[in-house]
């Protein structure tokens, strides 16, 4: 341990000096550089395309008092030690303050770990190192990269499509993705298919009532079922054998399911997504919390819950596994602990070398720091905390029965499972694939068994879905588009630009979105490529291996994209988007108003702009009225973006509802009812007017809105 009589450390947040000062005692103090210090200039490009790139560094604005007080304090130390984030964005930080505080970039001045705890802390000030100048190359080259494009292809996009769009390396991508899978959609054309189920009763032994299962048609005739319409289905019917079926086959095979592997950034995303409800965005601004650092406990101690959060990594350190062997052994038995070390391991091309996601310390398990969390923090670190516990833990293991029903030509299969051990499963419980309803009855090969019902079912192949927030995650992972720590931004961003909106939690590109993508791949087809960004991608993680120069991998993109942009700018014509007409008059020159998009949305507007300037905001209208006013009922976003229904006369009327409006009238009151969903309703329907509560359950019929009057 270095032993100075004053050392200042430098990070990025006040939350995580908090708590990496309170480890270090008195010889030591924790200051906050309030993130990046330095950055390319807002107001111009700030790369010199001419002279080998070279960027133009200015401190932001607003830092020149952080600076000044840094300074101060670093002259004050005997020594100063840079203890930013361990990726290449905490690199870059270290290597900016390191050239804004003047210090010598060659000294041993950087630590870096993984998790805030004293341990941790503590060798990482036994072992301090000098700046990885690979690892700032790399993120110095994606920000210069960034920056081309976007400084570039923006005022582009001004002169062709509107002013105040913007476009992004990455972010492009993403759109081209989304664009893609709805031109998919589009072009789907679904195709007719059906199945047939059948009810069979089994006979029971000792007296007991037959009991019932069902099975579905594989087979008929020796040869795989594949029927494409009624027609069809109603051949096989009249053909079908209504008696003298019989058990074929009772095959029994054990099975394994394993746990999964702790998070990745990716991963967690993901899971906090479908599992909690979470944005990327907001799952990784809380995951942040977490690994900073949280008051727990009487004396407010905080601690560092998680290890770093951007990580493409699965490896998990020996210590940590053996800590949670040991809670599993203890908390459930050692016949539920896993024998066989499983550490995980990197990912061929991962930004960082460090571990998976997972709790600092095994033993604070959630229910234990409930109180001193708050609730999307306990829900995300008990998401965590289960994920790494589970994955040091045996599978589940299962007993499958396959049961082939046949006659006359017929040939029917029911399969069903039972738990024998739950193995990781215990921590989360089981679902429903794992209950009794998949239970069959105990049968044995030469069985007689009884046709009760034939149940044809009509269908009809799905085009792909849209992406959700998760799915999307994954398939900016799989593609190589961006890196774990840019996943959250990218699909931010491109929600704030209107490029794509959100439907039932799905993405849609919007009209502004199709036009600039369509606009894009006729002209800068490599920027909107996947596999060109994907492979830019590989050549930033070559620059930080040290294999690839920055400035030869920026001069190979600059040269085409310079001439594409000319030629751009020459053969472009004018995107005129399509104007949605509204059925408001402007009250200031009579023309018909129409639905404009901004940075925070869509505006109605008049067409006169500029000689008219008249403005309004938009709210979609549900179809249903407003109980107490007869207004009309609006779709509107509260100041932290949730989804509310309110009357379109506000302030005078202040009726809102949280849930959606259904299209039906409440059979006691007449005002609307709203959609709502329960575990034990299922989905249901309830008035919207707060006195009255009328529900109807599912199944009953109601009047819709509209009928009747």
């Amino acid at each position: 341990m270095i032993s100075l009589a004053k050392n200042l450390i430098i990070v990025e947040s006040p939350a995580k000096a908090k708590t990496i000062e309170r480890y270090l005692g008195r010889d030591y103090k924790v200051a906050a550089s309030m993130g990046h210090v330095r950055d390319l200039p807002k107001s111009k490009l700030g790369v010199d395309v001419e002279d080998g790139f070279e960027p133009q560094y200015i401190t932001i604005r607003g830092k020149g008092k952080v600076l000044k007080k840094l300074r101060k304090e670093a002259k004050s130390s005997e020594a100063v030690f840079l203890a930013t984030d361990p990726d290449r964005e905490g690199e870059a930080i270290a290597w900016h303050l390191i050239h804004a505080l003047k210090l010598e970039e060659d000294d041993q001045l950087r630590v870096a770990f993984n998790e805030i705890t004293k341990n941790a802390i503590r060798r990482a000030f036994e072992q301090p190192r000098s700046i990885d100048v690979d690892l700032v190359n790399s993120q110095q080259a994606r920000r210069i990269l960034d920056r081309l494009v976007g400084y570039k292809l923006s005022p582009f996009l001004w002169r062709k499509v509107r002013r105040g769009l913007s476009a992004g390396r990455v972010q492009s991508a993403a759109v081209r993705m989304v664009v893609d899978r709805e031109r998919k959609r589009e072009a789907f054309e679904p195709e007719e298919y059906w199945t047939l189920d059948a009810d069979f009763l089994s006979s029971a032994d000792g007296g007991q009532p037959d009991e019932q299962f069902t099975a579905r048609l594989q087979k008929w005739r020796g040869d795989e079922v594949s029927i494409s319409s009624e027609k069809q289905m109603n051949r096989l019917l009249e053909n079908l054998p209504r008696s003298g079926y019989a058990v074929a086959e009772v095959k029994r095979e054990e099975k394994k399911r394993y746990p999964s592997a702790a998070f990745t950034t990716s991963s967690l995303q993901q899971m906090a997504a479908r599992r909690l409800g979470m944005k990327a965005s907001f799952a990784m601004r809380i995951a942040q919390q977490l690994y900073e650092g949280v008051s727990v406990g009487d004396d407010s101690e905080r601690r560092g819950l998680i290890t770093y959060m951007r990580t493409d990594s699965t490896r998990v350190s020996s210590q940590a596994v053996g800590m949670a062997k040991e809670f599993v052994q203890e908390r459930y038995g050692e016949h539920f602990s896993q024998p066989r070390t499983r550490r995980g391991r990197a990912r061929q091309g991962a930004e960082e070398a460090h571990e998976a996601i997972r709790p600092t310390d095994v033993g604070k398990t959630p229910q234990m720091l409930k109180s001193d969390l708050s609730n999307p923090q306990y829900r995300l670190y008990r998401l965590i905390w289960q994920r790494f516990v589970a994955s040091q833990m045996k599978p589940a293991v299962y007993d499958e029965t396959t049961v082939t029903i046949s006659s006359g030509g017929a040939q029917f299969s029911a399969r069903g499972k039972v738990m024998k051990f739950p193995g990781f499963r215990i921590l989360y419980g089981t679902n429903q694939s794992d209950s009794d309803d998949d239970l069959l009855p105990e049968m044995s090969e030469g069985d007689r068994v009884q046709l009760k019902e034939l149940l044809p079912k009509q269908n009809f192949t799905q085009p792909p879905a849209r992406f959700t927030e998760a799915s999307l995650v994954r398939a900016m992972e799989e593609e190589g588009i961006g890196r774990p720590s840019t996943y959250a931004p990218i699909i931010e961003t491109i929600q704030k630009r209107g490029y794509v909106g959100t439907e039932d939690n799905r993405f849609y590109p919007t009209e502004l979105g199709r036009a600039v993508n369509s606009l894009l791949e006729d002209y800068f087809p490599d920027v909107v490529d996947l596999s060109f960004t994907a492979d830019m991608e590989n050549k930033l993680d070559e620059i930080e291996e040290g294999d690839v120069d920055w400035l030869e991998v920026i001069s190979e993109f600059w040269e085409p994209f310079s001439e594409e942009l000319d030629t751009a700018y020459k053969k472009a014509e004018r995107v005129q988007l399509p104007v949605q007409e509204t059925d408001i008059e402007c009250e200031e020159c009579g023309r018909t108003m129409v639905i404009k998009h901004g940075r925070y949305g869509k505006f109605i507007a008049c067409p006169g702009y500029p000689e008219c300037e008249n403005t309004m905001p938009y709210f979609e209208k549900t179809g249903a009225q407003c109980p107490d006013c007869g207004g009309d009922i609006v779709k509107r976003r509260s100041k932290k973006g949730r989804t509310f229904y309110g009357c379109s006369n506000w302030p005078d009327c202040e009726f809102v509802v949280w849930n959606e409006p259904s299209g039906q009238k409440c059979p006691d009151c007449g005002a609307f009812m709203v959609k709502k969903r329960s575990k034990k309703k299922g989905n249901y329907l309830q008035c919207s007017r707060g006195e009255c509560q009328t529900e109807v359950l599912p199944g009953e019929q109601l009047e819709a809105v509209g009928e009747g009057e």
